[in-house]
């Protein structure tokens, strides 16, 4: 009867697996808003960015913009004490407070997260799964759960919220190992905006006096 049992709970899981990894509502919900987005150019959303630690008692929110070119891997993320550039190949990590930029090697893993590719960070290296829909006021909000494929990854899954009606990304909920969660709500949407090339490199000649960190 344990073996039985043993092996009932074994296919159970392995059927949540694979459904988990193509259930089709899902997989249709975000293939729509895969292609929305990538019709843009460059995209601008306001956001506000939360992270909380129950372990650490913690719960602080930073409001920024970010400027996404949407087939690449340049973006621009300013907040109120720091800014992410990328050019795609160099991120610069402008330290305003502290007067300092850090430089790094971009991450050029598929599934890495980084602010060009949040709002298509379920295309690959995740498994997903549909979990209905929620109301907030007047808008309907589908949820979506991934989980990635890499169980090494310091996150063990990531809540994305839908807007029903305009299929664009409300929320992202990134749930850490830790116990740690971080939170993207996006507050305002402009697609095609208009920026210059400029935007997605750090200019030292503008910030006098700023130190240079180079970290590669």
């Amino acid at each position: 009867m344990k073996k039985l049992i043993a092996l009932l709970f074994a296919i159970t899981l392995v059927f949540n697996m694979v459904h988990a990894q193509t259930d089709p509502k899902a997989k249709l919900i975000l293939a729509e808003v895969s292609k929305k987005y990538r019709s843009y150019n460059i995209i601008k959303a306001d956001f506000s960015f939360t992270v909380e630690s129950k372990q650490n008692n913690l719960k602080q929110t930073e409001k920024g913009t970010i400027y996404a070119q949407t087939n690449s891997k340049k973006y621009k993320v300013t907040m109120t004490e720091r800014d992410l550039i990328s050019d795609g190949k160099v991120q610069w990590t402008y330290l305003k407070n502290e007067e300092e930029v850090q430089l790094n090697n971009v991450d050029h893993a598929e599934d890495a997260l980084n602010p060009a590719n949040v709002f298509t960070i379920f295309e690959k290296g995740y498994k997903y799964i549909y979990n209905g829909e929620r109301k907030s006021g007047s808008k309907v909000y589908q949820m979506i759960d991934l989980s990635p494929l890499d169980t090494k990854k310091s996150y063990f899954k990531i809540r994305l919220s839908i807007d029903k009606a305009t299929r664009q990304l409300a929320n992202v909920v990134i749930f850490d190992k830790n116990s740690s969660t971080y939170t993207y709500t996006i507050n305002a949407f402009t697609p095609n905006a208009k920026v210059s090339e400029s935007t997605f490199t750090f200019n030292a000649k503008n910030h006098p006096g700023v130190e240079i960190v180079d970290l590669r």
